[in-house]
């Protein structure tokens, strides 16, 4: 299934519980990359994470899952908790600057503490609601 219309070659592919995570070659890349929705959506509820190697942060990503209803995510602090240790293996680091390269976009400050990852950032309310039981 080719889900870019334009494709340059990636470094690594691997799928968590609920998305799959791709490291393209570099920062470029993951800006501009152009996705395919409707091959994406034939993925479902499972999402695309795209990801590389930053200068200004530690790294950048871009997440996709129009299979659920949501074509670009702006910024996505669930996905940084598969990310954050990904990155911090390859990096040899604890505290990681990442990117969110979405056209809202967003920073984040991950730091993986044993089983955990710690991310700060500032966040935008969207919705509020109200759950009686």
């Amino acid at each position: 299934m080719n889900c870019t219309k334009r494709t340059k070659p990636r470094r690594a592919i691997f799928k968590s519980y609920e998305n799959y995570f791709v490291e393209l070659e570099d920062e470029a890349a993951v800006r501009n990359f152009e996705p395919d929705f409707a091959a994406l959506a034939k993925l479902g509820t499972d999402g695309v994470i795209i990801t590389a190697r930053s200068k200004e942060f530690d790294f950048v990503s871009r997440y996709f899952l129009p299979g659920g209803g949501i074509d670009e995510d702006p910024v996505t602090g669930s996905i940084h908790t598969t990310l954050a240790p990904y990155w911090a293996k390859k990096l040899n680091k604890t505290e990681l600057e990442a990117h969110q390269a979405s056209k809202r976009g967003g920073n984040l400050t991950c730091r993986v503490r044993d089983d955990r990852i710690h991310i700060v950032g500032c966040a935008t309310t969207f919705m509020r609601g109200r759950l009686c039981l």
